[in-house]
C-alpha cells in the first residue's frame, strides 16, 4: 500500500460516482428498476435485467435501454427509451459506501471541512446522496447540475464556492475523484491538491488527463491518504 501523506490540509472535497461508491452498483440498480417497468407492461420471454448487466460491459453500453428492447421484439422509439431512462434516472437506488470510504468520512469528520462535488443528473445525484447518506457526513455538498450541465466539471464555479464559504484556499484544499478526463482541471487550476482514486473496474479508470488537468495523486484506496492541518 502506497501512503500519501499530506500536510497543512483544511479542506477534503470528494467526487461522488466510482470514489464514494461504486457507478455500476448505481447501474445494476437502475436496470433492475427499468426491468420491473417493462416487465409490467409488456411480455418479456428473458429476465431483462439480468440482459442490462450483460450489455453494460459491452459497445450497447451508452443504448443499453435500445438494445433491450430490440432482443425483447419491441421498437426502440424515443417516447419508450425516454420512459425507460426516466424509469432509471429517478429510482431509488440500492447502492452503499465503499468501506474505505466510510473509514475515511468517519475519521476525518470534525477534522477537516468535508464537501462533495458531483456532476450527473440532477435528480439522480439527488438520490444517490439521500441512499448513502451523505447529508449526515459531509459538510456541504453541490450537485453541480443544480445550476444546469454548463457548470458540470471541469467548470470550477464549485470549487470558487466551497472556498468563498470556507475561507481556505489553494494547497489547504483536496480534492479527490476518480475521473482524470475532467475532475482535476478546476482544482489544479485554483491551486488545490488532487488526488485520483483508481478503483478496479471504474467506469473511467483509465481516462486520460488533458494538458494541465493530471492528479496530484493516485491512490487504489482511501485509505492510503495520510492527511494533517
Amino acid at each position: 500500500m502506497a501512503i500519501i501523506e499530506l500536510a497543512g490540509i483544511h479542506v477534503v472535497v470528494f467526487d461522488l460516482d466510482d470514489t464514494l461508491y461504486s457507478e455500476r452498483s448505481y447501474a445494476f440498480s437502475g436496470f433492475d428498476a427499468a426491468a420491473a417497468w417493462l416487465q409490467a407492461r409488456y411480455p418479456c420471454p428473458f429476465e431483462p435485467a439480468r440482459r442490462m448487466r450483460e450489455l453494460f460491459d459491452t459497445e450497447h453500453r451508452p443504448c443499453v435501454f435500445d438494445q433491450i428492447l430490440r432482443e425483447l421484439g419491441l421498437d426502440p422509439t424515443p417516447g419508450l427509451v425516454r420512459d425507460l431512462v426516466d424509469v432509471y434516472r429517478t429510482h431509488r437506488p440500492q447502492v452503499s459506501l465503499f468501506p474505505d470510504a466510510r473509514e475515511v468520512l468517519t475519521r476525518w469528520r470534525g477534522q477537516f471541512r468535508l464537501g462533495l462535488i458531483s456532476d450527473g443528473h440532477l435528480i439522480s445525484q439527488q438520490n444517490k446522496v439521500q441512499a448513502l447518506g451523505l447529508a449526515d457526513r459531509l459538510d456541504r455538498i453541490i450537485l453541480t447540475d443544480s445550476w444546469g450541465s454548463a457548470f458540470w466539471k471541469p467548470h470550477p464555479r464549485a470549487f470558487a464556492e466551497l472556498e468563498e464559504a470556507w475561507g481556505w484556499r489553494e494547497s489547504a484544499c483536496v480534492y479527490v475523484a476518480d475521473n482524470a478526463e475532467k475532475d482535476f482541471v478546476a482544482p489544479r487550476k485554483l491551486g488545490w491538491r488532487t488526488i485520483q482514486i483508481r478503483r478496479p473496474g471504474a467506469i473511467y479508470a483509465d481516462a486520460f488527463p488533458p494538458a494541465g488537468g493530471e492528479p496530484g495523486f493516485q491512490v487504489a484506496s482511501l485509505v492510503e491518504i495520510v492527511l494533517t492541518s
